[in-house]
């Protein structure tokens, strides 16, 4: 993976779910802001990824790491995108 591949959000989402829309208004101001880009999965287009974040969504995956899911922190995520 190059670095700029790495330094792309993944969101876990789904349809019809409140906070996974609120998680794509907070990357979208990052976006706006530091530049950095996600990419949304749904999870229902692959059973494991359905089975591994089902009750978890939305999850944010960073750099191949979990590091939210649920309620989305901004100040953190911003924490993470300076380093």
């Amino acid at each position: 993976m190059s670095d700029l591949e790495s330094n792309v959000f993944v969101l876990y989402s789904r349809e019809k779910c409140p906070l996974c829309e609120k998680a794509k208004q907070v990357l979208e101001e990052i976006k706006f802001e530091s530049g950095i880009v996600y990419t949304e999965i749904d999870i229902y287009s692959d059973d494991a990824l359905l089975e591994k974040f089902g009750l978890m969504i939305p999850v944010i995956e960073w750099k191949g790491n979990i590091i939210q899911f649920g309620n989305v922190d901004k100040s953190a995520l911003n924490r993470l995108v300076e380093k």
